[in-house]
């Protein structure tokens, strides 16, 4: 569904709170929808497979479907699949084209070992989660956590990678989920707003706020981030039971103001260039919603702050 540009204006204006929660009911909406259809897949598998594209509020959604769950009897685990990365070495980790190292690339995922515990949490058994640190690029000794369920209990593992053929393809029985923003904004029958760009914006604000990541550094990595997606997450996204759309009508004047501060500082030359700078203009057609105004248990909380799923 593309939003029309006037609408997002004039509710902006004539309606903020009511706009705002309008868009949230309509997630929370889609987040019960897949928590009943996870619930009728229980008997099949304990395992649900979280996938979508960077900034499409995988965390968050998985957060929301885990409490929808609990209001079922189901008890929820969390995992996020990050922690299953390999410890970087550079003579066998993935390149890109250029010949850097490829965080993207879903070689960096440990696929042996994911696959192990589907297998061991199926069976009943124990697995001890890893834990990853991304500033030493390694994996640490001390485990995350373990899990060992019981019945009615599920595990939620979220991650770009999630959909793969190398997960999917053993267990097909798991319940796979897939989402992203997938809405365009449109003005007197044109494009001015494009699908992707919501994750980039998303991404930006989250990388600045959260992850001391400067706007150059971030639109660096966006053309591989791109090329990513194209080459390893989109050609997997139909194999999900469910799919569905997260952007909202109103996050681009909720992250109007930080965005453009962003977007002012694109430097010339990176990849795509032609193609992000024309980002700045098309945020500047929107207004400005007061931040204030949305709830703390938002899904948009996840990139501009303040949320209760951090």
């Amino acid at each position: 569904m593309d939003y029309r540009l006037e609408d997002i204006n004039y509710r902006t204006v004539a309606d903020p709170e009511g706009f705002i929660a309008e868009c949230d009911e309509d997630y929370n909406k889609k987040v019960t929808a897949a928590a009943e259809k996870i619930a009728a897949n229980l008997k099949s598998s304990p395992v649900v497979l979280l996938s979508g594209p960077s900034g499409s509020g995988k965390t968050t959604t998985a957060a929301k479907v885990s409490e929808a769950l609990n209001k079922k009897g189901i008890f929820t685990h969390y995992v996020a699949m990050d922690d299953y990365f390999i410890t970087v070495d550079p003579k066998v980790y993935p390149r890109n084209a250029e010949g850097e190292l490829d965080f993207e690339s879903p070689y960096c995922i440990d696929f042996d070992l994911l696959n192990d515990h589907f297998d061991m949490l199926a069976r009943g058994e124990k697995i001890y989660v890893p834990t990853y640190s991304f500033t030493q690029h390694m994996r640490i000794p001390e485990p995350r956590k373990s899990i060992r369920l019981k019945k009615d209990e599920i595990v939620v593992f979220e991650g770009i990678h999630a959909l793969n053929d190398l997960i999917t393809d053993r267990h097909p029985e798991a319940f796979k989920l897939y989402i992203s923003a997938n809405s365009n904004v449109v003005f007197n029958g044109k494009i001015v707003f494009k699908s992707t760009w919501f994750r980039l914006v998303r991404r930006m604000v989250r990388d600045y706020n959260f992850r001391g990541s400067s706007a150059d550094m971030t639109l660096a990595q966006w053309g591989n981030v791109r090329r990513g997606e194209k080459q390893n997450i989109r050609p997997f996204k139909h194999k999900a039971d469910y799919a569905f759309d997260t952007s909202f009508a109103y996050e681009l004047p909720a992250m109007n103001r930080v965005a453009t501060e962003l977007f002012q500082t694109i430097p010339e030359g990176i990849d795509r260039y032609d193609e992000l700078k024309q980002v700045l203009p098309a945020i500047q057609l929107f207004g400005e919603i007061d931040q204030r105004l949305i709830p703390d248990d938002s899904m948009i909380r996840e990139f501009i702050g303040g949320g209760i799923y951090a």
